[in-house]
């Protein structure tokens, strides 16, 4: 009897958790719906820039230990297609190693050749980026603030293309769409890109064109900076600042402009180990700011379109508790469910297993579709964006948990570090900067572990139909624990 009990439990929450993993995929297809939807509803300035400009501009560069970037950066800002007279460039330098050198070289060179530059290096990290951009903001001499980071390279046209946006006084950002300066430098960063462009392409176009909120982006956006401080300024009690400063900023009235068509390269991480840092610094900032902002945004006049959106945005990433709890409780429901019988349970089973998945699989394929990428190359990594998704879901649910529990401006800012690495070649091994792994790297391997005792028990009694469900997850947290070994092996950075 407590054994028919225990197997009925494991049953009701392995499909609870299912269940709502499969709403999770139903609102990424509904992302996909949306923007088809409004596809062809290019957003258009409310005026043309003026010419000659008149409006003053600060490009805000806050910049940390970025000895391999910084150079790169300034000089891709000073190259813009704007009066000097009428350009601030502001480095931000909270650095403690050499780059500081290289950052006042090239602002002493810049200046030379008449550029306003204002080095600006602090003596502390207090208040991390967010510190660095408040303490900037009260310095800065622009209408307008351009905000990049050091791995970002702007295109010239950067700013001709998006102030025309402002010749409407609601509109208090204009954010541009990321691309990847290092997409094919290795599988791992062909993934990334692929998952980044799932939220620029289609999230991010989708929830502006129908009038939901979106975010900055925490770089190659550019805020009016009457907006920035009718909001409230930047705050540092969450690790997503950007995320944080746009949501108060929405709901203070200011309007915001996704433009997809303009574009800036940036870096991805190219070893797993900053990727998981940066994924889990993103992941419990959106629920810190979820914490801090949903009260207010669920009692607002808001219509429920925007709210809802906005609930499911900002405390979207607790699914990574979910896939954890799924991954634990998939090998037992294996067991049980053919004790069962498949034929019962398969009509549950099979539609909200595979519907996640489908949405999961469609969401990204379309976002390379409106990129014009071919398919072989879709389909040849996306059971790689899937693998990459499950094997980190144990550090990033871990980030939730941090967040819901731990006391607000608690946490440090891990940043990424970035290696000056484009196109398909590039040497990041030997360099400084490396990523910590975190304690998550050995629960990745003991899933990886137990999933192939699973995948090996499947196999000696023949529950066959079990094989892909486990094969899926036993890929996810071996691939990530494969690159975590590769990269804690490599040799130490000279």
């Amino acid at each position: 009897m407590t054994s028919d009990l225990g197997q009925l439990l494991t049953l009701g929450a392995y499909y609870a958790v299912l269940g709502l993993l499969a709403l999770y995929g139903a609102h990424r297809a509904y992302m996909v719906h949306l923007y088809y939807r409004h596809r062809n509803e290019t957003p258009r300035p409310a005026g043309p820039l003026e010419e000659p400009p008149r409006v003053r501009v600060t490009v805000q560069l806050p910049i940390y230990n970025e000895v391999y970037v910084v150079e790169r950066l300034v000089s891709s800002v000073a190259a813009l297609d704007y009066p000097r007279r009428l350009l601030q460039i502001q480095i931000l330098d909270d650095s403690t190693d050499e780059t500081r050198e290289v950052a006042r070289a090239t602002a002493e060179r810049l200046s030379a050749q008449g550029f306003d530059v204002d080095y600006r290096p602090r003596p502390h990290r207090d208040g991390y980026k967010a510190g660095a951009l408040q303490a900037g903001l009260a310095a800065a001499t622009g209408e307008f603030v351009l905000i990049l980071d050091a791995d970002f390279v702007p295109r010239p046209d950067l700013l001709r293309t998006t102030l025309p946006f402002f010749a409407d006084p609601r509109v208090g950002l204009v954010q541009a769409r990321w691309e990847h300066l290092n997409r094919e430098f290795s599988l791992l960063t062909r993934i990334q890109a692929i998952l980044l462009d799932g939220h620029f392409v289609i999230e991010h176009t989708a929830r502006h064109r129908s009038g939901r909120f979106f975010n900055f982006n925490g770089t190659a956006g550019v805020w009016r900076r009457a907006c920035i401080e009718d909001a409230g300024g930047w705050a540092a009690d969450t690790l997503t600042e950007d995320l944080d400063l746009s949501y108060r900023a929405q709901l203070r009235g200011w309007r915001f402009v996704y433009f997809k068509d303009c574009v800036v390269p940036g870096e991805v991480p190219v070893d797993i180990h900053g990727f998981r840092n940066q994924q889990n610094r993103w992941t419990k900032g959106s629920i810190q700011t979820a914490r801090k902002i949903l009260p207010a945004v669920l009692r607002s006049r808001l219509p429920w379109r925007v709210k809802s959106e906005a609930l499911v945005h900002l405390a979207g990433n607790s699914s990574y508790v979910l896939m954890v709890a799924l991954s634990l409780l998939l090998v037992p429901a294996v067991v049980i469910r053919d004790r069962i019988g498949w034929q019962r349970l398969a009509t549950l089973d099979f539609p909200l297993f595979f519907g996640a998945t489908l949405a999961f699989y469609a969401f990204y394929a379309a976002s390379q579709r409106e990129l014009g990428r071919g398919w072989a190359a879709t389909l040849r990594d996306l059971p790689g964006v899937s693998a990459l998704g499950i094997g980190l879901s144990v550090s990033n649910a871990r980030a939730v948990l941090e967040a819901v529990f731990a006391k607000p401006g608690e946490d440090e800012f891990v940043r990424t570090p970035k290696y000056s690495i484009e196109g398909a070649a590039g040497e990041w091994r030997s360099k400084k900067y490396r990523a910590s792994g975190r304690g998550s790297v050995l629960l990745e391997a003991l899933l990886a572990a137990y999933y192939l005792a699973g995948l090996l028990f499947a196999v000696r009694y023949g529950y066959w139909v079990a094989v892909p469900f486990l094969l899926v997850f036993f890929h996810g947290f071996a691939y990530t624990s494969v690159l975590s070994l590769r990269s804690s092996l490599s040799p130490a950075p000279r």
